[in-house]
């Protein structure tokens, strides 16, 4: 007599419970941040966004300049 091998959950069965079980784990397992630390966040990118800007910025003007002097000495 063969016997049936057991039920495999197929990935439709599976989806809500992974959506029921995400949406748990953001409720009650996540720790988040608080307001005043989101705002901190959110300044220390927006000043080292500026200061990266503000470096490439200096180097393409820096790019520009030596390439166009050494292009016209060749003029």
């Amino acid at each position: 007599m063969k016997s049936e091998a057991p039920y495999q959950a197929t990935t439709m069965d599976k989806k809500p419970n992974y959506f029921r079980d995400t949406v748990e784990e953001m409720r009650y397992k996540v720790t988040w941040p608080s307001f005043e630390e989101l705002q901190k966040s959110a300044g220390l990118v927006l000043i080292g966004s500026l200061v990266f800007a503000a470096v490439v910025g200096l180097m393409d003007v820096v790019f520009k300049t030596g390439l166009e002097a050494f292009y016209n000495s060749f003029h």
